[in-house]
């Protein structure tokens, strides 16, 4: 892979009156002879394109293009290929997408003994005490479940078994819930006796010891002591394994052709780090970031940390997110009924409705959008009252966001549009839960609240696209493959009257996902003035066949009229 991150001179935009222009005007990049489809309908597809400085120039047949080139102009024929606005990610973490890099890979294990083997051969290469960790994890995806398993997940004994002296820490897929052995929990202090912590939960089995799997906040417990091991690392240290997650992140990103990137929730830690990074010059990927406090750090820190279009537009800060229930996957999702393989449960409530509204009316206060992590119906639902409740009459301006809506109450679909919030959802979560989805909630609630995104869009909503990686590989065509035909690997189709067409999915990854975060004048689309953000594909995914699009490449990733990847040939 190539990761090339150009620092050139901002040259000043011209606005032009014609076609024509004058060796001032030179273009510093020209794309020519492709399919560029710009997302906007008053131009919707061009031949090439001229960019200078970080902005488009203009737009127009190849040509009209050529005026624009002068001698120190690169110019690359693209060759009929598929070029489109920057892929904006919707919805994703962006440093634990590069901690994914540098811990134990899960997502890919089959069963449960080949997690315990990958443990068993990190151990032998650890010294005593120093901490395993991995994530993605996800007991729906093994081939088989162990005996002995309590509500469908194993228990630690196996884990503690490999590991006596290193504790472990394994983050399910979701990020909702993890697994820990002996050494684990007992570096964190908890045992039978510990009670469940408000919107989590210590799984027992029926005697009432611990199985390992810790549900929502329960997480805390272990994550806190897996912080406290970490206080010998000096402050260099720390800055160095960050940077790390930066770099690993941002290559991810760009090999996959995404410009911008929406991290949906960071400390206020984090924010001054990434604004470090952009005042280094050394974040290639544009952030949109989301802040994730409690309402009396909001209510402290929230007004000195608005930041809109800071380093060139490669930072902005401007919402906030808050989180009021789990995930379907670990039955953390909070649901009107029980769930249908567990009926003692209807999800938790990770995080008392009281605080999500105290927090919602400090980011009104402050002007900073307002972005909750909904999945089950009860939680969309109650999400939907506290934004109603304080709307007002300004409730398309304020753009608030609901992440994921995955279930909804049929009554409560309509709402979206009627209100203007936007439905932040991931198109890929749709085939990946699909095989469990009718176990947690049974065919009747499946088939009339899970995953309605073309029955959202129909009424007036805003539907954005994301992967929530690291929880799903933050690979755009897979995820656009799955918006556009919700096809399962048995090939089977999951509920196809909700499928996205190809144009609102191309729209849902671009212009809308702008729009989400009021960028739409900068970004979104392909139009002289806005910035030079472009992703160039080997394959036209609107008109490929479906067996096709997966095999679509990212040719190059283009930020700001820079060219930061560029696949080898």
């Amino acid at each position: 892979m190539k990761y090339t991150l150009l620092k050139s001179s901002v040259l000043v935009f011209l606005v032009l009156s014609s076609m024509g222009c004058s060796s001032e005007e030179y273009a510093r990049l020209v794309l020519t002879n492709g399919r560029i489809i710009t997302l906007n309908s008053s131009q919707p597809e061009v031949e090439s394109l001229a960019i200078s400085g970080d902005t488009i120039l203009a737009l127009g047949t190849t040509e009209e293009i050529k005026d624009f080139i002068g001698p120190e102009t690169r110019v690359i024929d693209l060759e009929g290929k598929f070029t489109i606005p920057g892929l904006i990610e919707g919805h994703g973490h962006f440093l634990s997408l590069g901690e994914a890099k540098m811990i134990l890979d899960l997502t890919k294990a089959a069963s449960w003994d080949e997690i315990i083997a990958m443990v068993d051969s990190v151990v032998s290469e650890s010294e005593p005490g120093e901490w395993i960790t991995g994530r993605g994890w996800h007991q729906e995806k093994w081939d088989s479940i162990p005996v002995g398993t309590v509500e469908g997940v194993p228990t630690h004994h196996s884990l503690s078994e490999v590991s006596p002296d290193n504790p472990v820490f394994l983050r399910h897929a979701s990020g909702h819930a993890a697994f820990a052995n002996e050494a684990a929990m007992n570096a964190a202090g908890i045992s039978p006796e510990t009670p469940n912590p408000p919107g989590g939960e210590l799984v027992r089995d029926l005697r009432g010891e611990l199985t390992g799997l810790l549900r929502e906040t329960a997480e805390d417990f272990v994550a806190a002591a897996l912080e406290k091991a970490r206080e010998s690392m000096s402050p260099a240290e720390l800055d160095a394994e960050l940077r790390t997650m930066a770099q690993l992140a941002a290559e991810e990103a760009l090999t996959h052709g995404i410009t911008s990137f929406h991290d949906a929730g960071v400390g206020f830690d984090i924010v001054d780090f990434f604004r470090k990074l952009a005042d280094e010059g050394n974040l290639p990927v544009r952030l949109y970031v989301m802040i994730r406090a409690n309402s009396t750090e909001l209510s402290d820190k929230l007004a000195s940390y608005r930041m809109i279009g800071y380093g060139d537009n490669h930072l902005t800060v401007r919402s906030v997110k808050r989180s009021i229930d789990g995930a379907l996957g670990s039955h953390g999702a909070w649901l009107l009924e029980p769930y249908s393989d567990l009926p003692e449960s209807r999800g938790l409530e990770t995080t008392a409705v009281d605080e999500v509204r105290i927090s919602a009316e400090i980011a009104k206060f402050h002007e900073f959008q307002f972005n909750v992590h909904a999945i089950g119906d009860r939680a969309n639902r109650v999400v939907l009252d506290i934004y109603e409740s304080l709307y007002g009459a300004e409730g398309q301006d304020l753009r608030w966001r609901i992440e994921h809506a995955q279930h909804l109450h049929p009554d409560d679909i309509s709402r979206f549009g009627s209100l203007g919030v936007i439905a932040s959802v991931q198109g890929v979560h749709a085939t990946s839960d699909a095989p469990w989805v009718y176990r947690r909630l049974g065919a009747e609630r499946a088939e009339s609240g899970a995953y309605r995104w073309q029955t959202l869009w129909q009424t007036g909503a805003v539907v954005t696209n994301g992967t929530d990686t690291p929880v799903e590989a933050i690979d755009p065509i897979a995820n656009y493959y799955a918006t556009v035909t919700r096809a399962l690997a048995d090939g089977s189709i999951f509920y196809p009257s909700e499928r996205l067409s190809r144009e609102q999915a191309l729209q849902s990854y671009t212009l809308n996902n702008a729009y989400a975060a009021f960028e739409e004048d900068i970004k979104g689309s392909l139009e002289p003035g806005k910035l030079a953000d472009i992703t160039v594909l080997s394959k036209d995914i609107l008109t490929i066949p479906d067996e096709e699009i997966l095999s679509t490449e990212v040719l190059y990733t283009i930020v700001g009229g820079s060219i930061l990847y560029e696949k080898e040939q």
